[in-house]
């Protein structure tokens, strides 16, 4: 967002376009997981409320969330620590271990429509009406999803292509 003009955020209005947002997860890529689970486990006292393994993609997703933080973790998906651990080596240096915050929201293409007037580059644009990516001013990656199912493509988000990296 280094790019947005500041004086139209001043005259945006605060809730136009963003009726109403769910704070989801904080994503963190692990080099060993078991090493991390561990940690956040049995050090730190967080619970594994559900894995995905993914071998396409080959990756795994494990969530955790905090005792007090359980039933919201399993019912509503939220508020989670996600850790996400590739099976490919990659070096994750300057940062590239933490991944990213999401929020589920009412309409993607409306606060998209809304970050991208007050000039923020959508990183990776809402093309199947369910998953978008932005930037924060200090170059934070946020995951913006669609609460339920996905809405149909539309314009000009089918067509937008990915801009830097998110």
């Amino acid at each position: 967002m280094p790019e947005a003009d500041l004086g139209l955020l001043k005259k945006a209005s605060p809730n136009k376009g963003v009726d109403r947002m769910r704070y989801l997860h904080t994503m963190v890529r692990v080099k060993d997981l078991d090493a991390s689970l561990a940690f956040y486990t049995t050090l730190f006292g967080l619970e594994e409320i559900r894995r995905h393994e993914n071998e396409k993609g080959r990756f795994t997703l494990v969530f955790l969330a905090a005792r007090d933080d359980l039933d919201r973790a399993r019912n509503e998906k939220a508020p989670c620590l996600e850790l996400t651990y590739n099976w490919d080596t990659e070096d994750y240096s300057g940062g590239r271990n933490f991944g990213h915050l999401a929020y589920e929201v009412d309409d993607i293409y409306a606060i998209c429509q809304k970050l991208m007037d007050n000039g923020v580059t959508i990183n990776r644009p809402p093309r199947d009406g369910n998953m978008a990516f932005v930037r924060s001013p200090d170059g934070i990656s946020i995951e913006i999803l669609q609460k339920g199912s996905p809405l149909p493509p539309a314009e000009p988000w089918a067509s937008m292509g990915n801009t830097g990296a998110w």
